[in-house]
């Protein structure tokens, strides 16, 4: 019988560094049954479980109420490895990539309310109507949300029948670097992510797969912050890794 704590210590380890489950150091529990709780603990719910109880103890941490009134809805494109099947894969043809498409539905201060993975060629807009499904069914008192340009019209009607206002937020006309109000903290998550080298490229075979190592990192950062641990990073720039309101 293994300790659990080292089991979740192993299933971060493969997300921060990105190496094959089998390629796990020998001080940590064999890769086979690392990898069977990853599965249990992704099929019966307690990743997302583990996710949100840190979630709502980060955002009490930072003195909002455990539940959001508002979210922020963008999605991120990023190339698959080889034993992505094709029909779990696409084209994103505005930015020219084959793989999946993460769409991310945040609060306010950048922590994950819902999480879907699809073929890259799904269209933002539609991603963005199953955010809002989700996050109207797991987050009822959430009644504003704020897109970009990219989302058609269509997503503010569909938000308006769940109750959601969703307004796009316009980038500015005038040249240089703008951070878009209410848009920027979507897009330090994103950089959040990425500080996990396995989510620099999809890995996993199966979508929900995907959506569990970005509940587990987005896990990873918020107990980091919980407890004002630094972030590691594989990369050579060092970003800003604290949540901050």
């Amino acid at each position: 019988m293994h300790d659990l704590r080292e089991i979740v210590n192993a299933i971060l380890y493969v997300n921060r560094t990105g190496i094959p489950w089998e390629y796990l150091p020998h001080d940590l529990p064999p890769y086979k049954t690392v990898y069977d709780y990853y599965a249990k603990w992704e099929a019966d719910g307690t990743t997302q479980q583990v996710h949100d109880l840190l979630r709502d103890r980060t955002r009490r941490a930072h003195g909002r109420a455990a539940t959001p009134t508002a979210t922020v809805l963008d999605a991120q494109s990023v190339k698959t490895s080889c034993n992505v099947a094709e029909s779990d894969q696409g084209i994103d043809a505005a930015k020219k990539i084959k793989g999946r498409k993460r769409h991310l539905a945040t609060d306010t201060l950048g922590l994950l309310l819902a999480v879907i993975v699809t073929a890259a060629s799904v269209h933002d807009t539609a991603g963005g109507k199953h955010l809002l499904d989700q996050v109207a069914n797991s987050q009822p008192e959430v009644t504003k949300a704020w897109v970009d340009g990219g989302y058609q019209s269509s997503v503010i009607n569909h938000g308006a029948r769940l109750g959601i206002d969703v307004e796009v937020v316009k980038r500015p006309t005038t040249t240089g670097f703008h951070p878009l109000p209410k848009r920027w903290v979507i897009e330090r998550t994103f950089d959040w992510l990425m500080q996990n080298r396995r989510l620099a490229r999809d890995y996993e075979a199966l979508p929900q797969r995907s959506q569990a190592m970005i509940h587990w990192a987005m896990a990873n950062t918020m107990s980091r912050s919980l407890t004002s641990e630094s972030t590691p990073t594989w990369r050579i720039e060092s970003g800003e890794t604290g949540i901050t309101t």
